[in-house]
């Protein structure tokens, strides 16, 4: 699957700080050591309506994570998938008379011209989940084989995961098995379907059904997979069987992130999974989650479509810490805007302040699990004090420039 256009990092001197990130399966913030290449695999959309404002945040988040590792001086593999085949985006498909394979190309086309307008820099791959099944087909066989796999005893073809090979279930998110039910049956999982040996056993493979798309899938019978075996597969083959960030917002921390994670450790043997598990804060409206049940969304393309300057867009979502659960609000966006034009004001100037000291400050604030609040207010305080007069440095306002591009992903 085609990502989006790349973008032109500007270089900036020295080099930036370890990166520290807030753990969930910790509950804790831990400095990241990648061995190697920094590897982080993001779940993507569903694409069976536009981006929203939810959607963004998250992404930037992870964008984020992106720029401190390069900036640290890591080379980074960063897969991105979209799960262009689920139950929403055929439920979509079926209401609005439309074929499900151009619904899911329209929408992920979107959000690729969405996340290139707010300055993503693209994942290095970038991948739907029917182009992976053959390969998620010889997965679940495997396990199969192993006997850590089973179907269930009617009509269906169905095939779920048993748990009981997955002792350490509930590392990541750490909830009660209430709660988990709860979540569960909240979040796509159907724990109250009989014929199961644990009522959260996951999915792995769906037989076929009258009218849905399937797929040959060898022993399995045809189908499509699950949604949690999907992303499980798609980072073993691509990054390897440990990685250094699993990201996504936090409603994926259970049952999604949670199973992908049994799932990949069942395969490879290698625990954990990630060395960390990183979750972004939902963004609410009127008090409610945006969700696309809820019919509360905010739509990224909307917003562009009626003339909001993407940075400006970019600086809103970037004035909350990423971990907090937030509302969005016109106030929000309005600051957002001012911010961008005393900043555009100050970067007129000949002169300002050190623009070295601002730029160690930014990379402190930001290796310190993606401090953006602070980082915000350290360019606002440089920008006030530049259109005060204050400063006698040529060479500030192009390098504090180049830094809150390359640390911020913000072109003023």
């Amino acid at each position: 699957m085609e990502s989006w256009s790349g973008l032109e990092v500007p270089r900036l001197p020295g080099t930036g700080q370890p990166l520290a990130l807030f753990d969930s399966a910790r509950r804790g913030v831990h400095l990241t050591r990648p061995p190697g290449p920094a590897t982080m695999y993001v779940c993507g959309i569903t694409p069976y309506d536009a981006a929203h404002l939810g959607h963004a945040a998250t992404m930037i988040t992870f964008d984020l994570v992106q720029r401190c590792w390069r900036d640290a001086g890591h080379e980074v593999a960063y897969v991105q998938n979209v799960t262009d085949i689920d139950d929403p985006l055929l439920e979509r498909a079926r209401r609005d008379g439309e074929d499900w394979t151009a619904l899911a190309e329209r929408e992920t086309a979107l959000f690729r011209r969405d996340m290139e307008s707010i300055r993503l820099l693209p994942p290095t791959h970038f991948v739907g989940a029917v182009e992976s099944i053959p390969a998620i087909v010889v997965q679940v066989e495997r396990m199969l084989a192993q006997g850590v796999a089973y179907q269930l005893d009617d009509d269906s073809g169905d095939f779920y995961f048993d748990l009981t090979a997955a002792p350490d279930f509930g590392y990541v998110a750490q909830l009660s098995r209430a709660q988990m039910l709860v979540y569960a049956a909240e979040r796509g999982g159907d724990p109250q379907r009989p014929g199961k040996r644990d009522a959260l056993d996951p999915l792995l493979w769906r037989g076929v059904r009258p009218g849905e798309p399937s797929w040959p899938g060898g022993r399995l019978g045809p189908g499509r997979p699950g949604w949690h075996i999907e992303c499980s597969v798609i980072a073993l083959d691509l990054l390897g069987a440990t990685i250094d960030v699993q990201g996504g917002g936090n409603d994926l921390m259970f049952p999604h992130h949670e199973c992908s994670a049994a799932h990949s450790e069942q395969l490879t043997g290698a625990r954990p999974f990630a060395r960390h598990y990183v979750h972004a804060g939902m963004i609410g409206l009127d008090g409610e989650k945006m969700s696309k049940s809820r019919g509360n969304l905010v739509f990224v393309s909307r917003l562009l479509a009626q003339g909001v300057e993407p940075m400006a867009l970019r600086l809103a979502l970037l004035a909350d810490h990423y971990r907090a659960d937030r509302q969005w609000t016109d106030e929000l966006l309005k600051i957002g805007e001012m911010r961008l034009y005393r900043w555009r004001e100050a970067l007129s100037a000949p002169a300002g302040p050190p623009g070295a000291d601002l730029l160690a400050s930014l990379r402190a604030r930001l290796a310190e699990d993606l401090d953006t609040p602070g980082a915000l207010a350290l360019v606002d305080a440089w920008a006030e004090a530049t259109i005060a007069g204050a400063g006698d440095d040529p060479l500030a306002p192009p390098l504090v420039r180049a830094a809150i591009d390359a640390l911020l992903g913000v072109a003023v």
